[in-house]
């Protein structure tokens, strides 16, 4: 859909230049944006490895494992189904610990292992599991306590306080996190 959507968006922006006379505003544009993203991508490549650095780190120690003990009767409560698999809840933690550092890059590839995890236990591979939609949704509402990216951002466009932000997108992730959470218990509740 979105390769048929941005395309329409391009033409119709430069057939609409070109009749206002603004051709050379959309091409000084186009180069100041591709400027603009290379920079805000260096700007981001140094956080993506600290913060990945950070978790390959956490991962070798008894870090996790500490903290899978701590987020043990969250993860039992969410996904009940993966209460004896210890590596899927390993995983599953690893991955909420990184969104709620705010580091959605670093809790991708995490995310993904844990899905192949739970995946296995799937017993029917073309439909999602119940944990899996679980997952799914909190990955979604992304509950953040350092919201570092959008932090990182606001710092690179010059704000004068990037961290700001930070108590309304406590509220906002905290409020999507539980609301995702009762509706996919009681989707979960009504399937059964």
């Amino acid at each position: 859909m979105l390769n048929i959507i941005w395309p329409i968006f391009i033409i119709a922006s430069f057939v609409y230049a070109i009749f206002t006379g603004n051709v050379q505003s959309v091409n000084n544009s186009i180069f100041e944006s591709a400027a603009s993203s290379v920079s805000l991508s260096i700007t981001f490549l140094g956080t993506i490895c600290l913060w990945t650095g950070i978790m390959k780190i956490a991962q070798k120690t008894t870090f996790v494992t500490k903290l899978t003990i701590f987020l043990k009767p969250l993860i039992n409560f969410l996904f009940p189904e993966m209460k004896n698999n210890e590596k899927a809840k390993e995983e599953i933690s690893m991955n909420m610990i990184a969104n709620i550092l705010g580091l959605g890059n670093a809790a991708t590839p995490l995310g993904l292992k844990a899905m192949k995890t739970m995946q296995k236990e799937n017993n029917r591979k073309d439909v999602i599991s119940n944990s899996m939609a679980m997952f799914i949704v909190i990955n979604t509402a992304s509950l953040q306590l350092i919201p570092t990216t959008v932090i990182a951002i606001r710092s690179s466009l010059g704000s004068v306080d990037p961290t700001k932000i930070i108590f309304p997108v406590w509220g906002a992730t905290i409020a999507a996190a539980v609301a995702g959470v009762m509706a996919t218990k009681l989707f979960i509740k009504l399937k059964k």
